[in-house]
C-alpha cells in the first residue's frame, strides 16, 4: 500500500514537473518573439516614401538602391529567418503627398517602421504625427537638425550628417582661406535651406553680417534660377554659398558659367554629385566646387582596386541594374540599407517598434562605401549616427581632397 502511494506520489511529482517545463519552455518561447504591426515569424514589412517624379527626383535613387539591397538580403536568407517586404511609394517631393503616403504605410499597409523618407519639408510635415503614433521614422534622408531630438521626438532619427554642422564646416573654410570674401547664397526657401543657412552664419560667426552680401531664394516648383543668379552676381560677390537641391545645382552651376560669374563655388553635398549634378551642368563648368562628402564616390579613382567598391559594383550589376553605378546617390541607398539591416538584426525575434528604436541608438559600426574615418554611432542621447566629413575640391573630372576627415565621431 504504502509502496502504492510512494509510486503515485512519483507520478504526480513528475507530470508536474513536467508541466512546469513545458510552461516554461512556452514562456520562454513568448519571451524572445515579441511583435507590432509588421513584423511576424516570416516578414518584417518596411515602408519607404521616395520622389520618383517631381523637382527632386533624383533622390529617388536613394529608394531604389535600398529596396535592390533588401532584394540582394532576401537573396541570401533574409535577417534572421525572415524575408522583408519593402513597400516603398512616390510622393513627387510634395509634403502634402508625402503626409498621404505616410499615412497609408502605417494605417493600411501597416509597416513596422518608416525608412529613410526623402526630404527635409517632407519629412517636417510628417514629423509630429510619427510621434504621435508611436512608429519609427527612422534614417531619415535629410541632415536636418530637428531629427536629433530624442527628447520630444523619440520615434525619428535622421542618418545624413546635420547640414548646420556641415555648414559651420564651410564657414569656417571661408574664414580661414578667404577672410576677406564677400558671399552671396541662393537658399531653397524651406527647411533644408534654413538649416543650412543658419549653419553657415554660426561657422561665419560674428563676421556673418559683413561677409554675406546677398541673398536670393527660390521655391522647388520655380521652373528656373536664373533671375536669382543674376541678381547674386550683381552684388559683386567673390564666394557662392549654393543651398540647391540637385535639379537646382546644376541650374546655378551652369547659369554661372552662362554669366562669366566665377566665384569660390561651395555646394552642399546633398548635390554634389558628378552624375547626377556636375555632369548636367557641364564639368568644365563645375571646376573648383567645394564641397563635403562621408561617402566614397564611384568615380573617384582612388576607390577603383578595392574590395568594397567591387562589391557595390556587383550588387548594382545584380540587384540595381536600372540604376547608375557611378551615381553617389546610389551608394546612400545601399549604405543607408545596410545600418537598417544592421539594427533588424540587432532586434533579433524582439521586432516591436520601441526595440527598433532602442537598437537604432545603440550602433557603433562602419559601412564599406563611407569615406574612411567616418563611422555611424549612436546613443540613447544622440541621434546623429554620422558626424565626420571630408572636404573635396572638383578638378574636371573628379575630386581632390581639401585637408582631412573633420568632425567630433
Amino acid at each position: 500500500m504504502q509502496g502504492s502511494i510512494s509510486m503515485n506520489l512519483r507520478a504526480i511529482l513528475a507530470a508536474l514537473a513536467l508541466a512546469l517545463a513545458l510552461d516554461a519552455v512556452a514562456m520562454t518561447a513568448q519571451a524572445q518573439k515579441k511583435y507590432d504591426p509588421g513584423a511576424s515569424d516570416t516578414e518584417i514589412k518596411i515602408g519607404n516614401i521616395s520622389p520618383y517624379s517631381g523637382p527632386a527626383s533624383s533622390y529617388g535613387a536613394v529608394g531604389k538602391a535600398a529596396g535592390a539591397y533588401f532584394d540582394k538580403i532576401n537573396a541570401e536568407g533574409g535577417i534572421n529567418g525572415r524575408k522583408i517586404k519593402f513597400v516603398s511609394l512616390d510622393d513627387g517631393y510634395n509634403p502634402a503627398k508625402m503626409v498621404e503616403q505616410a499615412r497609408k504605410l502605417v494605417e493600411e499597409d501597416e509597416v513596422l517602421l518608416l525608412f529613410a523618407p526623402v526630404g527635409t519639408p517632407n519629412n517636417t510635415a510628417i514629423h509630429k504625427y510619427m510621434n504621435a503614433k508611436k512608429v519609427p521614422q527612422l534614417f531619415i534622408s535629410s541632415g536636418a537638425a530637428r531629427w536629433s531630438d530624442p527628447k520630444n521626438f523619440p520615434w525619428s532619427m535622421g542618418w545624413n550628417p546635420s547640414y548646420q554642422v556641415e555648414a559651420r564646416i564651410y564657414g569656417q573654410h571661408i574664414l580661414s582661406t578667404r577672410p576677406a570674401a564677400k558671399i552671396a547664397v541662393l537658399v531653397q526657401n524651406d527647411d533644408f535651406g534654413k538649416d543650412y543657412l543658419k549653419g553657415l552664419m554660426d561657422g561665419l560667426g560674428d563676421k556673418a553680417k559683413t561677409m554675406v552680401v546677398a541673398q536670393a531664394s527660390y521655391e522647388t516648383t520655380d521652373p528656373t534660377i536664373d533671375s536669382q543668379l543674376v541678381t547674386l552676381k550683381a552684388s559683386g560677390a567673390d564666394t557662392f554659398f549654393n543651398i540647391t537641391t540637385p535639379k537646382f545645382s546644376a541650374m546655378a552651376i551652369r547659369k554661372s558659367a552662362e554669366l562669366g560669374w566665377k566665384p569660390a563655388h561651395y555646394l552642399v553635398s546633398t548635390s554634389n554629385s558628378v552624375t547626377a549634378v556636375l555632369k548636367p551642368a557641364g564639368l568644365a563648368n563645375s571646376v573648383g566646387v567645394i564641397s563635403a562628402t562621408y561617402t566614397r564616390d564611384p568615380v573617384d579613382p582612388r576607390w577603383k582596386d578595392t574590395k568594397e567598391l567591387a562589391d557595390f559594383n556587383e550588387y548594382m550589376k545584380k540587384f540595381n541594374s536600372g540604376g547608375d553605378p557611378l551615381d553617389a546617390i546610389n551608394v546612400l541607398g545601399y549604405s543607408m540599407a545596410q545600418t537598417l539591416v544592421q539594427v533588424l538584426k540587432q532586434a533579433g525575434d524582439n521586432l516591436t517598434r520601441a526595440n527598433i528604436m532602442n537598437q537604432a541608438a545603440n550602433l557603433n559600426m562602419t559601412l564599406p562605401m563611407l569615406y574612411p574615418g567616418v563611422t555611424v554611432k549612436t546613443g540613447a542621447d544622440d541621434f546623429n549616427p554620422i558626424e565626420r566629413m571630408q572636404m573635396i575640391q572638383f578638378n574636371g573630372t573628379g575630386y581632390d581632397l581639401l585637408g582631412s576627415v573633420v568632425g567630433p565621431k
